[in-house]
């Protein structure tokens, strides 16, 4: 299918968000009410438990970064001039088994490329451009897993229909598990404000901690399985997942030899009445990784960079981070992360960043009469350590980074902006602007200047 089917294909998808109805319980019956009923109304039923649901999604994002200061180029480099296009459609089918336990199914069509075939900054400018693209669409299974919810006593509360979440109710204190094929993301290092490309934020480093190399594969996506503990204001999260087989590849590791162990405490606190949420994570992953002085080392007895697959053994790789955000107003709420991990290792499954700092905010339409629609700013500035400074300036190659040199280093920093209007309820068109000095670590090129254009409907 050409391009411009797939992205006819896609407005009509978001048409169909219009009119699509709602995978929601019955309504009860309507009745008369008596004048004492009229004057204090019942409180609402709680939803109905939904057994079944279907959601949808489609996507389509361009973006364009004209020419920039680049006096030279290599494998992974950000290229001037460059325009480029991804999209997608997604279908989010799901099923209640047995009390608490849902099913969920996701298939998707992707196409589309990256600018640079997603290469060349550390903090990429689009979360829906993945490591592998294509000029013609194909089909995926990103998600295939078990959730299973055990109340635990506390306050009861509905639980809204949402794709890949079942209408119904669930008590403030909770177990929940989830098994099967998913994203870390979908668990771990989640944030109101930056989390999802189809509708906040676009950049790698900005909807995700930088320094989080979380297990996945060239999609985003792993086996594995994560519990959760809800206890009052608390959460305790813990998850085991697969790593691919070697760094950014498209195979999963199926045994577990290769994998990633995941921590996070959230606290929920209110300040001046307004809610926040502060969270705090540690990670480990073990398996076949690649130390970058012995790299260095080889090149500097032979003049020439190894190839990284004859140096790996087996270690352990270790990060953390913190992940807060606070509403300030009805409309307005702030976010910040900070992230650290081992700059002595190659970067395996994420991106090129050992130490991250993001701060941002979202700003609701309602003070000037669109409240639907959300203005947004944020900055992040990324960092790498000496020895990984040295492995690309002797020509090295990260996962995303690698200009052939790095005579002149420094830190990557990004500004993104975006407004997001939306057209109709259900349909949501964003226009995107980041400015990215030093992209790649590299102060000989840039700065790059990336517009940005999405469409995006979901039922």
């Amino acid at each position: 299918m050409p391009r411009l089917a797939l992205a006819a294909a896609i407005l009509a998808a978001t048409c169909l968000a219009v009119s699509a109805p709602a995978f929601a319980g019955e309504p009860a019956a309507a009745g008369a009410l008596s004048p004492a009923d009229a004057a204090t109304p019942p409180p609402p039923p709680p939803p109905a438990e939904e057994r079944f649901a279907l959601h949808a999604q489609a996507t389509f994002i361009a973006q364009t970064v004209p020419g920039f200061a680049a006096p030279y180029s290599g494998p992974n480099s950000l290229n001037p001039s460059d325009t480029q296009e991804t999209a997608d459609v997604t279908a989010y089918v799901g099923a209640r088994l047995w009390r608490g336990a849902e099913l969920w199914a996701n298939g998707e069509i992707d196409q589309g490329f990256g600018l640079s075939n997603t290469l060349g900054v550390a903090g990429f400018p689009s979360g829906e451009a993945y490591k592998v693209g294509k000029a013609n669409p194909y089909v995926k299974l990103p998600r295939l897993f078990l959730r299973q919810t055990v109340n635990l006593g506390g306050d009861s509360a509905a639980v809204e229909a949402a794709a890949n979440q079942l209408a119904g109710q669930q008590s403030a204190n909770r177990l929940v598990i989830t098994l099967g094929k998913f994203s870390v993301g979908d668990v771990f290092d989640a944030n109101s404000y930056a989390h999802d490309p189809r509708a906040d934020f676009m950049n790698w480093a900005i909807i995700d901690t930088g320094t989080f190399d979380y297990a996945a594969n060239s999609w985003g996506y792993t086996y594995g399985g994560a519990a959760e503990l809800y206890h009052g204001a608390w959460t305790l999260r813990v998850g085991l997942f697969d790593l691919s087989k070697t760094p950014n590849d498209t195979s999963l590791e199926s045994n577990f030899s290769q994998r990633q162990v995941v921590g996070e405490v959230e606290h929920r606190h209110t300040l001046a009445g307004r809610a926040g949420t502060l969270r705090v994570a540690v990670w480990g992953n073990h398996g076949r990784f690649l130390k970058l002085a012995d790299a260095i080392a080889v090149y500097t007895g032979t003049g020439s960079m190894p190839d990284p697959a004859s140096l790996r053994r087996p270690r352990t790789r270790l990060g953390g981070q913190i992940d807060a955000e606070q509403q300030v107003t009805a409309d307005l709420g702030l976010f910040l992360r900070a992230g650290l991990t081992d700059g002595s290792q190659e970067a395996y499954d994420f991106t090129d960043v050992d130490r991250t700092l993001a701060v941002g905010g979202q700003l609701k339409g309602t003070g000037w009469g669109h409240a639907d629609d959300r203005i947004a700013i944020a900055g992040v500035v990324n960092a790498i350590s000496r020895v990984r400074q040295i492995y690309l300036a002797d020509g090295g190659l990260g996962i995303l980074v690698g200009d052939g040199k790095l005579p002149h280093p420094g830190n990557e920093w990004i500004v993104e902006s975006y407004y997001d209007w939306q057209a109709l309820k259900g349909v949501n068109i964003t226009v995107d602007y980041q400015f990215i000095a030093n992209p790649g670590y590299n102060r000989d090129r840039g700065p790059a200047h990336v517009f940005g254009l999405r469409l995006h409907g979901a039922f």
